[in-house]
């Protein structure tokens, strides 16, 4: 995954989740490039394929906007109505998120490496600041799916952005309540998927992954989980 491609993946979750507004006007090209640590040119080609796919549009002299409407909407999954569709969307993360995160410590180039490095740069970034960040969060695990290369897993991760967005946003919630050791606790997590992915070690890449999906869930629910066959 390329930088520009990264700093697209920031730029849609916040959008999918909220946290750029319908018609609100977008932070200066150098406002973002200094917070993403990116260059300008890098920065605007994300930007140009935000505003290919009708996410954003731009107004002369007065900057990017955000774009009122569904196109953030991806292949077409039901909205996530309950708190069971939150954890019914763990599960069926859990049936992808481990093996990509295999082969991903198969697959991986330097590029992507060092792409997933920076990904991890900024969930310490916000680690350090006593906060969750869940666009940082998502680019991470959507970085690892992108290693994988294998295109059906990235699709369906992008499809279930909104969804994975509001299990993120509620979890990140919850390590507030415990923030130093809750929030050290999920980085070190990320830390250490990154690590096998890093060292090729497939195996390890995806059990941790699997752990981190699972620790996620539970503490979210706090270990007391729906009988999915009642809801």
């Amino acid at each position: 995954m390329l930088l520009a491609d990264r700093v697209y993946h920031v730029m849609h979750s916040r959008i999918a989740n909220g946290s750029y507004a319908a018609d609100q006007r977008l932070p200066s090209e150098n406002e973002l490039a200094t917070e993403l640590s990116v260059s300008r040119p890098v920065l605007r080609a994300a930007l140009e394929r935000l505003r290919s796919e009708g996410l954003i549009y731009s107004r002369q002299g007065a900057g990017s906007f955000v774009r009122p409407g569904d196109a953030q909407h991806g292949l077409g999954y039901s909205p996530v109505e309950t708190i069971a569709d939150i954890q019914r969307c763990y599960e069926f993360r859990l049936t992808i998120e481990p093996d990509a995160a295999y082969y991903a410590a198969q697959r991986r180039n330097q590029e992507m490496l060092d792409e997933l490095s920076q990904v991890l740069t900024l969930l310490s970034d916000a680690t350090s600041q006593h906060s969750h960040r869940e666009d940082a969060d998502y680019a991470f695990h959507m970085a690892i799916t992108a290693a994988a290369n294998n295109h059906y897993y990235e699709a369906s991760m992008k499809a279930l952005r909104e969804h994975i967005h509001v299990g993120m946003r509620l979890h990140g919630r919850s390590l507030m309540n415990d923030r130093d050791t809750g929030l050290e606790h999920v980085f070190k997590e990320h830390a250490g998927i990154y690590e096998a992915i890093r060292d090729r070690d497939a195996e390890a890449a995806r059990s941790r992954m699997r752990q981190h999906i699972e620790s996620s869930r539970n503490r979210l629910f706090e270990d007391r989980l729906f009988d999915l066959s009642l809801k």
